[in-house]
């Protein structure tokens, strides 16, 4: 971020204004409108065709999927894509909870039963009619929660509050995942056995190739009948034809989705909402300051935080001059790097190198100033995919 020349910040959406205030005015231009942006701020606007400048550094998501954004073709020009994960964990957490007191107590067509009221002998209809609603209460049910992040455990920890058994099951929980997770919860070593142990299930996954139709006609026949499915996480992770399936022969009482779909529209047993699941004001809040604060690290440092490109890399400033470079986890990267500095008898303060998968990230700290030849001969290295020169007096 040179001087006199702000870094101009593309906002597409609408981005809660506590996160947009957050880009000290002297130094950020917010705009809605550019050719070629420094960063770009989204939250459900499809990127796919969007053609990005050459001067793009980052690209912020105000939420947590990125299934709208080039996440490939943005990692082969080095560039982060952020996010803002649990940011809008309670959100889901409470629309969870709301969509599991929706099915329990049959709200769907109860409401739409006084909808259809008339005035005339309204308390005897409403005495008659209301035996056709009859529900059960939570305490004692079990609740199958199938992906342990942030939501998924926040769930958990409700259902259990409320009374419920929780079983979960999530082969790729993280450490932090696991500690803030509630004791009681029981693991479950499969798909197939929390689907045969619960009268509800919930799922909080992300979408990708290996979790599409994680509920599949196949497995959807091992749940018990009368069952109640919950997808508050995307639509690809239950097949339409599988829940279709399931309510014809009754193993689902009730599927209760965020994510409306056309062959589900109008079908007897299909609760949807409208994607609700981030729909508050302190979600929309939340995740805009979240992504803010990650982009602005980024940007004038060189930290990263919630890439999910990138691995996480984070270093103090101990000297004047930073040089941050996103390349390909390949062999010798840091010895070709240490040598196009030492040659030109240029001291590394300090060096911190992280890769995730094929990317790799390299924070670099030195005593003196980095000639642009230099800039340029490290840009040039193979497998060298974008350099970033972050000298604090220019900050």
């Amino acid at each position: 971020m040179g001087k006199g020349k702000k870094c101009e910040v593309l906002v597409i959406n609408n981005i809660a204004q506590v996160g947009l205030q957050r880009f000290p005015a002297e130094r950020y231009a917010v705009v809605k409108e550019s050719k070629d942006p420094w960063a770009i701020l989204v939250r459900s606007q499809d990127l796919h065709e969007f053609e990005f400048g050459p001067s793009l550094r980052a690209v912020g998501r105000a939420g947590a999927g990125v299934n709208n954004i080039p996440v490939g073709a943005l990692s082969k020009r080095g560039i982060p894509v952020f996010n803002a994960p649990g940011a809008n964990a309670n959100a889901v957490k409470e629309l969870v909870l709301a969509g599991m007191l929706i099915a329990a107590r049959n709200l769907g067509p109860a409401l739409q039963f006084t909808k259809e009221l008339k005035k005339e002998n309204l308390d005897r209809t409403v005495e008659e009619g209301k035996k056709q609603f009859a529900g059960f209460e939570l305490p004692g049910h079990t609740l199958g929660v199938i992906g342990l992040g942030k939501i998924g455990s926040l769930v958990a920890d409700a259902a259990i509050r409320l009374g419920m058994n929780v079983l979960g099951y999530d082969p790729h929980i993280t450490v932090e995942a696991a500690w803030s997770l509630p004791s009681q919860v029981k693991r479950a070593s499969s798909v197939d056995e929390l689907l045969k142990a619960s009268h509800f299930v919930t799922l909080h996954i992300p979408l990708v190739e290996k979790t599409r139709h994680t509920i599949n006609a196949k497995n959807l026949e091992q749940m018990r009948d009368g069952a109640v499915l919950l997808n508050f996480s995307r639509e690809g992770v239950v097949a339409d034809d599988a829940v279709m399936k399931g309510l014809i022969a009754g193993k689902l009482k009730w599927y209760v989705t965020d994510f409306p779909s056309a062959a589900l529209l109008g079908q007897p047993g299909v609760i949807a909402l409208p994607h609700l699941g981030a729909s508050t004001g302190e979600a929309e809040d939340n995740s805009a300051v979240m992504v803010v604060d990650e982009l602005r690290d980024y940007l004038e440092h060189g930290n990263l935080q919630n890439a999910v490109n990138f691995p996480d890399a984070a270093m103090a400033r101990e000297a004047p001059y930073r040089l941050a470079i996103a390349n390909a986890n390949v062999p010798d990267m840091l010895g070709r790097m240490s040598h196009a500095l030492g040659k030109r008898k240029i001291n590394i303060h300090n060096m911190l190198n992280k890769s995730k998968g094929e990317m790799a990230y390299t924070l670099v700290d030195t005593d003196t100033a980095v000639p642009a030849e230099v800039i340029a001969e490290l840009g040039g290295l193979p497998g060298v995919l974008a350099v970033r020169y972050l000298p604090l007096q220019e900050g």
